[in-house]
C-alpha cells in the first residue's frame, strides 16, 4: 500500500518527466538477423529447446545483431554449463505489454517442443503505469496461455531491472517507475509460484555499461550479463549430460 500511495502522489512527476523523455529518447529497432538458431552440434535432436518471449529484450532491441542479444547468449551459456545442444528462438515485440504478448505473440508461435521458456515481460506494464489488478489479470492469463501451449516446459520469468539504475530516466521518473515495478514484481512473483513458473530475481548488478546508447535497453554486455544471471533459473537441477 505504501508503494502504491506514494507512486500515485508522484503521478504529476511521472506525467511531466515522462513526456519529456518520450521526446528525447531514441527509438531503436530490433536486432538484425534470424531469430532462431542452435548452439552445439550432434546427431541427436537438441536436448534443450529454448524460447525467449516477451518485449524488446526478447526482440534484441539495443544491439545491432541478433547473435549479440539475450536468446543466443543464454543458449551459449546453457551449452557451456551442460554440454547439451541448445536450439533457441526469440519472439519479442518492442513496447509490448503482457496482454499483447498473450494475444498476438503466443498464438503465432508454432507448436514446437520447447523444453524451456524465458518470459521477459513487465517493463512496459510498469512504464505504462498499469495497476496491480490489470497486471494480475494480463500476466496471469499469459502464464496460463504458455502453460496450455507448452505443458511440459520449464517457464522462467525475468522481471524488470531496478528502474533507479536506468541511465535514461531522470531521478523523479525513475523513482515513480521503481515504486510501480515493486508492486508488479510482487504480483508477478506470487502468480508464478501459484501457476507453475519460476520467478527469477532482479539482476543483482546494474551498471551504465549494461545499457545501449539510448540509456534504456540492454547493450551487448548487458545481454551477456542477464544471460549469465538467468542460466541457473533456466537449468534448475539439470546437470551435465
Amino acid at each position: 500500500m505504501k508503494d502504491t500511495l506514494l507512486s500515485w502522489l508522484l503521478l504529476p512527476v511521472y506525467i511531466w518527466q515522462g513526456i519529456g523523455i518520450r521526446r528525447r529518447i531514441e527509438r531503436m529497432p530490433p536486432a538484425a538477423g534470424p531469430h532462431s538458431g542452435q548452439v552445439g552440434a550432434g546427431e541427436d535432436a537438441p536436448a534443450i529447446r529454448l524460447l525467449l518471449i516477451g518485449d524488446s529484450s526478447a526482440a534484441g532491441v539495443g544491439v545491432d545483431r541478433i547473435e549479440e542479444s539475450l536468446a543466443p547468449r543464454l543458449a551459449e551459456r546453457l551449452y557451456a554449463l551442460t554440454g547439451a545442444v541448445v536450439a533457441w528462438r526469440a519472439a519479442g515485440s518492442n513496447s509490448a505489454v503482457c496482454a499483447e504478448v498473450r494475444d498476438f505473440v503466443v498464438p503465432n508461435i508454432a507448436r514446437e517442443g520447447f523444453t524451456h521458456i524465458v518470459l521477459s515481460i513487465g517493463t512496459n506494464d510498469v512504464k505504462n503505469f498499469h495497476s496491480a489488478r490489470r497486471f494480475k489479470r494480463s500476466f496471469g492469463t499469459l502464464l496460463y496461455a504458455l502453460r496450455a501451449r507448452w505443458p511440459e516446459a520449464r517457464i522462467v520469468w525475468s522481471p524488470p531491472v531496478d528502474m533507479l539504475r536506468v541511465p535514461a530516466l531522470p531521478r523523479g521518473l525513475a523513482l515513480v517507475l521503481e515504486l510501480r515495478s515493486r508492486i508488479l514484481r510482487r504480483v508477478g512473483t506470487r502468480l508464478c509460484l501459484e501457476r507453475g513458473a519460476i520467478p527469477a530475481t532482479q539482476i543483482p548488478r546494474v551498471e551504465p555499461a549494461g545499457f545501449s546508447r539510448d540509456g534504456f535497453h540492454a547493450s551487448v554486455e548487458g545481454h551477456a550479463y542477464v544471460a549469465g544471471h538467468l542460466a541457473a533459473y533456466v537449468l534448475g537441477d539439470m546437470t551435465h549430460a
